[in-house]
C-alpha cells in the first residue's frame, strides 16, 4: 500500500468522527460539510483496504479495526503539530542552533552574558560558543564552521561581511606600583627599555605595526610573547612586565589589580567586528541573535570604555591594527 495516498486530512476526519461519533458534528470541528467528512473517511477506508467505522441510520462507531488503527492516526497528527511549531518558531527565529566563535576575551567574558540574556527572550535557540584565535576568525567563518564571529579587525575576505561593533583604544596595562603607572598618558616613546610582554602573533605584530608608525619608537624593547591575554595580564599583575593591549581587555585586567594607562601619539584604536558569511545564508535564529548581539555589545562597550565613546562614528578613522 502506498503510504503517499493516506493524507493528512484524512487523518484529522477520521480521528474527529471517533471523537465527536458524528459526521456532521466532525464537519463543523474541520470546517467542512458532513458529506466532505465522510468522503474523507471512504477514502481512507479504501486506501487502507479495511473499514475504520461500523455506520447505521441512526449511529456511527469504531470499528475493531479502527479502534487499532486510531492511535497511529493520533500519533501521526501529533507529529504533525510539532512539525508546524517548529516550522513557526524558525520563521520567528524562536528555536535553532546558532555557531558563534570569538577569541579568549570575548569568548569567556563577553558573550556568555550576551546569550543569558538573548536566551531570556528566546529560549529555544540553543547558541554554542566555540573559542578562536584572532588569526582565524574570519577564515572559521569563510568555510562555515561558524555562523557568526566576533574578533577584531582583520584583514578583509570577499566570503565574509565585517560590520564594525565599537572601538577601543591601545593602553598600557601594568601593575599599580609600576614606573607607568604614575602617568596619566603615554606615548610610545615612553615604553622605550620597558620589559613588555604581548598575548599572541596578532599582538605581536600590532605592537610592532605601532612601534614602526613613529620613527621615534624605534627603539621600543620588543615584548616578549605568550599565547593567551591571561598569561600577559597575570605576568604584568606580578610586576614583571607591562602589556599593551585593547582596552576592552579591562574585564580581565581590572581584577587582577591592574592599571590602564592610556597610549597616545600616535594614538593606536582596534576595531571590534561582527562577521558574517556574504555568500550563504545563515540560520534565522543566527540572524536575530546578530542583530541582538550588536547593540549589547555596543552598550557593554560604552559601560567598560576607559573615557570616550568606543562606538563606530562618521569622524576620520585614527590609525588602526
Amino acid at each position: 500500500m502506498p503510504l503517499s495516498r493516506i493524507t493528512i486530512r484524512q487523518f484529522e476526519a477520521l480521528v474527529a468522527v471517533a471523537e465527536t461519533l458524528s459526521f456532521s458534528a466532525a464537519g463543523e470541528r474541520l470546517g467542512l460539510t458532513s458529506s466532505a467528512v465522510s468522503q474523507l473517511v471512504s477514502e481512507l477506508e479504501s486506501t487502507a483496504g479495511f473499514r475504520v467505522f461500523d455506520r447505521s441510520t441512526r449511529r456511527v462507531a469504531l470499528s475493531s479495526a479502527g479502534r487499532d488503527f486510531l492511535g497511529f492516526a493520533q500519533s501521526v497528527l501529533r507529529h504533525v503539530q510539532l512539525a508546524e511549531t517548529a516550522a513557526a518558531d524558525v520563521r520567528n527565529r524562536a528555536a535553532g542552533v546558532v555557531r558563534i566563535g570569538a577569541p579568549l576575551v570575548l569568548a569567556s567574558a563577553v558573550l556568555p552574558a550576551a546569550v543569558r540574556e538573548f536566551r531570556r527572550q528566546r529560549p529555544n535557540v540553543a547558541i554554542h560558543i566555540r573559542d578562536v584565535t584572532v588569526e582565524l576568525t574570519v577564515d572559521r567563518v569563510a568555510a562555515g564552521d561558524l555562523d557568526l564571529a566576533v574578533g577584531p579587525d582583520r584583514p578583509p575576505d570577499p566570503a565574509v561581511s565585517a560590520e564594525t561593533i565599537f572601538q577601543s583604544p591601545w593602553v598600557l596595562w601594568c601593575a599599580p606600583d609600576h614606573p607607568m603607572a604614575a602617568r596619566k598618558t603615554l606615548r610610545w616613546d615612553d615604553l622605550r627599555g620597558i620589559t613588555l610582554v604581548a598575548a599572541s602573533r596578532d599582538h605581536e605584530v600590532s605592537v610592532a605595526q605601532m612601534r614602526h608608525s613613529d620613527p621615534g619608537t624605534s627603539s621600543t624593547t620588543s615584548p616578549q610573547i605568550v599565547e593567551n591575554i591571561t598569561t600577559a595580564l597575570g605576568i604584568a599583575a606580578q610586576g614583571l612586565a607591562a602589556t599593551p593591549a585593547p582596552a576592552y581587555v579591562g574585564v580581565l585586567a581590572r581584577p587582577l589589580g591592574l592599571t590602564m594607562r592610556r597610549i597616545t601619539k600616535p594614538e593606536t584604536v582596534r576595531e571590534v567586528c561582527l562577521y558574517r558569511p556574504a555568500r550563504r545564508s545563515i540560520p534565522p535564529a543566527a540572524e536575530a541573535f546578530g542583530e541582538f548581539l550588536i547593540p549589547w555589545i555596543r552598550n557593554w562597550s560604552a559601560e567598560t570604555s576607559p573615557s570616550k565613546p568606543s562606538a563606530p562614528s562618521s569622524r576620520p578613522r585614527r590609525k588602526r591594527y
